[in-house]
């Protein structure tokens, strides 16, 4: 975060921006290739920008770059040492929360794959975010503990936060608990490989608080077809097995049923719940993931009704 502008009450800095845009700069390509999918996306879509407000309370939180003066509560303030903004619950609903799995299972690329998951997980999360930002909405990265904000400044923490591993959460495949203000929109990004009862769970949290919510799964295209041949031995990634077959086709049949049942507990979850569920092989083309995704974003957020007063 930057210091405000000359006509902007004075905040501290904290130079998270400055280490987002040094991070993004040493990582370009995933960079590059996010906002390079997001203008093929953008040609066909038309700008969006929200407007309204509501008059639920919500939350006090820090002011921030891009906040004016009129924002300000400065009775709220004159307690502190800090100048805060009274943020209204429609407002916070218009924002989206982005996550993307950072676990060991990601990194895996096959001979049949052009990228990791992690890095295909990354570019859609990257270039989701900057389609939001163009559309005037508030992102953040899930579980950062990040407040909702727009601009170049928003997908710069966002690059910081899927970029830099240390922020990952090395052994956790599943999206962090958090509290989010009612009909706020989650969006969810990994390979969903955890047993559907737990990844069910998870989002059966965020439900119950009247988060709305999208799940990509992101999977090699041998995790898909299981393409192996004859003598083969497969090593488990986040778990220290090794099982060696003499024949792996003989195994695609049953694995074939195994991942299919699989996805059809999660659909079945997510339907129930009212998020929704798509899946994104590593060797196809990000864009049309990127375009349904962003689809069904549009319509959830257009669907949701300002909260009344008291409400």
């Amino acid at each position: 975060m930057r210091p405000p502008s000359d006509n902007a009450p004075h905040a501290p800095a904290t130079g998270l921006r400055e280490q987002a845009e040094t991070l993004a700069e040493a990582l370009p390509p995933l960079v590059a290739e996010a906002e390079h999918v997001a203008r093929t996306v953008a040609q066909g879509l038309h700008g969006r920008r929200r407007a309204g407000t509501g008059e639920t309370f919500w939350q006090y939180r820090r002011f921030r770059e891009g906040d004016t003066a009129a924002s300000v509560d400065w009775r709220h303030s004159a307690r502190t040492r800090h100048l805060y903004v009274r943020e209204k619950e429609w407002e916070a609903a218009e924002s989206v929360w982005i996550w993307r799995d950072g676990s060991a299972s990601m990194d895996y690329a096959s001979d049949f794959a052009p990228c990791r998951k992690r890095d295909r997980a990354t570019v859609l999360a990257l270039a989701l975010s900057s389609l939001l930002v163009q559309g005037g909405e508030n992102i953040a990265p899930l579980g950062s503990g990040a407040q909702p904000s727009t601009g170049r400044t928003a997908f710069h923490r966002m690059a910081h936060a899927m970029l830099d591993r240390r922020e990952d959460t090395a052994l956790e495949s599943l999206p962090p608990p958090q509290h989010l203000p009612r009909y706020a929109q989650i969006v969810l990004i990994g390979d969903f490989l955890s047993p559907a009862e737990e990844i069910a769970a998870r989002i059966r949290s965020y439900a119950s608080e009247g988060i709305k919510g999208h799940l990509i799964q992101v999977l090699d295209p041998a995790e898909e077809d299981l393409p192996f041949s004859g003598r083969t031995e497969f090593e488990g990634i986040e778990e220290e097995t090794r099982l060696m077959v003499g024949r792996a086709e003989s195994l695609r049949s049953a694995y074939h049923k195994r991942l299919a049942t699989h996805r059809s507990h999660i659909e079945e979850a997510v339907q129930r719940l009212n998020f929704t569920f798509a899946t994104h092989r590593t060797d196809r083309p990000p864009h049309h993931a990127l375009l349904a995704l962003y689809g069904a974003l549009s319509g959830a957020l257009d669907a949701v009704q300002p909260p009344r007063a008291g409400g």
